[in-house]
């Protein structure tokens, strides 16, 4: 099983829009060969003293997948390069963490 962890920085004042933009693809890559679980997060105040500094500008994308060739196909979708030429405006930048159970 492959885990990605996808922190995006929003461009001010889209979060929302990124967000809408974002579950519209939802269904679509639920459906892909070997998608286990995929879906944005925000931040919420919890209270807990440990927790990092909460960023309104920032959404981060949870993704399971069974293999990394499901990954790589995921990647190069059709869906996923329209997509992202929907929200190219919205995004300031972006990183992935790629990890595997240990």
């Amino acid at each position: 099983m492959i885990h990605v962890i996808c922190t995006i920085t929003i461009a001010p004042g889209r979060r929302d829009d990124f967000i809408a933009e974002f579950n519209g693809i939802v269904p679509e890559v639920l459906a892909e060969q070997g998608c286990i679980e995929y879906g944005p997060t925000v931040d919420v105040d919890t209270g807990i003293e440990r927790q990092a500094p909460l960023e309104d500008s920032v959404v981060v994308i949870v993704e399971k997948w069974e293999s990394l060739d499901d990954l790589k196909a995921h990647l190069v979708a059709p869906h996923m390069n329209a997509y992202r030429e929907r929200v190219k405006d919205m995004v300031e930048n972006g990183h992935l963490r790629i990890t595997q159970p240990a």
